[in-house]
């Protein structure tokens, strides 16, 4: 797949500009871009695989996310490196769709801000999700993949030395805009990282909670919350 950067990004959006495609077909086809962002985003992988592997409803142990880290606490690192990577992989779908139908780094952030709503919002669990940190790093990884390289890192060191992997998102959140500014992306994905980091931190607002009143479950040490076999 080829996504649009800062390089390419005036020449391609130029073209999409002046060619003879009707507003009303570009209108269609942004709709068509956030319809299909938003479902693809709604899949519930934590849920899906929990019911698979275990038999089990994930949001019923642990903290009650469905994200990758409550499945690694009730369900173990396999299951859970799935549930990151269909995750992930929700949000770079939501920028292809928006390349395909649209072409344009604004075609690719309105799927992939798509994604990201699906998966806080879900059509298929009444409008409740989990955080979209992993849908949201997809869609980072494909428009600006050397500071989301950079906020891995930050990320995992950040999990490593405190075993807290809230801590590590919202660090890593908090730190994207300015590694995206200084990757020289175009301005859209600049104002769409920073409206993104705020989001991820405000969705954190639980975490930072317990963080403070030093309640936050650290990985690995919430094992006696999965079922029983």
């Amino acid at each position: 797949m080829k996504v649009l950067r800062s390089g390419s990004w005036s020449g391609a959006a130029g073209k999409a500009r002046s060619g003879a495609e009707p507003k009303q077909m570009n209108d269609v086809n942004y709709l068509i871009v956030v319809v299909l962002g938003y479902v693809i985003g709604s899949i519930p992988n934590g849920l899906i695989v929990g019911k698979l592997i275990r038999g089990v409803d994930i949001r019923q142990y642990g903290s009650g996310n469905i994200g990758a880290t409550n499945a690694y606490r009730v369900l173990g690192a396999g299951p859970a490196l799935a549930v990151l990577v269909t995750d992930i992989l929700k949000g770079m779908l939501g920028v292809w769709l928006g390349q395909i139908f649209l072409g344009t780094v604004a075609g690719q952030i309105a799927g992939g801000i798509a994604a990201i709503a699906g998966h806080n919002w879900s059509l298929f669990l009444k409008f409740k999700g989990g955080r979209g940190v992993a849908t949201g790093l997809g869609v980072i990884a494909l428009l600006a993949p050397k500071p989301t390289l950079a906020l891995f890192v930050l990320w995992a060191a950040v999990v490593y030395f405190t075993r807290y992997v809230s801590l590590g998102s919202i660090l890593a959140a908090a730190a994207a805009p300015a590694a995206v500014w200084l990757s020289g992306a175009p301005r859209e994905l600049f104002w769409f990282v920073v409206a993104a980091a705020a989001f991820v931190i405000f969705r954190h607002r639980p975490n930072i909670e317990r963080l403070l009143a030093g309640r936050e479950l650290k990985i690995g040490a919430a094992g006696s919350e999965r079922p029983k076999e």
